[in-house]
């Protein structure tokens, strides 16, 4: 009895080996980001105050290998930039056209930013530590933010609030580490971006 048990083990295993050993493991699964679903609001802050606004997500894609995203870009469309916080219609055309000159992210030569991620790290759950590379005004810098990123097979729902040093882009406007007396006209360097992308799995991708 003894010899047989071990023997059914032994054939067990064998057979375990082999099943393992052929079975592909299962394909990477891509997802396309939904535009319309995604939001991208900004806050820039000043000596006197802040103006917040809205930005659009035009494309991206995801790549994730089980629950894990392995990969992972979008784009920004800089010319749907919009502020929020101004009610004077004269006023926020100003400050639209404002933020589409060149002073800011020249959207005429530049229409659209984008991020690429690079690595992302499990901290625990849902959470993540994000890095990647972003392009503003032809610029790309490494950045790094917290993420919530959820996985359900299929959708991909991510969300991180995105702090931006907008000199590193060239947008130095306003910025007392660049003109000087400029008093309560300041405008501080980082910038905040609150994310939220969706993204749906494609079938037979």
């Amino acid at each position: 009895m003894k010899t047989k048990t071990i023997f059914n083990l032994a054939v067990l295993a064998l057979f375990a080996i082999t099943f393992f050993s052929f079975t592909e493991p299962p394909a990477p699964v891509k997802f396309k980001v939904d535009a319309q679903a995604s939001s991208l609001t900004w806050t820039g802050k000043k000596v006197t105050g802040q103006h917040t606004g809205t930005i659009a997500i035009a494309s991206g894609e995801l790549t994730a290998d089980g629950k894990l995203l392995k990969e992972g870009t979008f784009e920004i469309d800089v010319n749907s930039i919009t502020v929020t916080d101004i009610t004077d219609k004269d006023g926020n055309a100003k400050l639209v056209g404002h933020l589409k000159s060149d002073d800011f992210f020249g959207a005429s030569k530049f229409p659209k930013a984008s991020f690429v991620l690079t690595s992302l790290t499990q901290k625990s759950g849902n959470e993540y530590a994000v890095k990647g590379k972003l392009t503003i005004k032809g610029k790309t810098n490494e950045i790094e933010f917290p993420a919530t990123i959820i996985n359900d097979g299929k959708k991909v729902t991510a969300t991180a609030k995105i702090v931006v040093d907008r000199t590193k882009y060239d947008i130095r406007y306003g910025s007392k580490n660049f003109f000087d007396n400029l008093g309560d006209k300041a405008i501080y360097d980082d910038f905040e971006l609150d994310l939220k992308l969706v993204a749906n799995a494609q079938t037979g991708a």
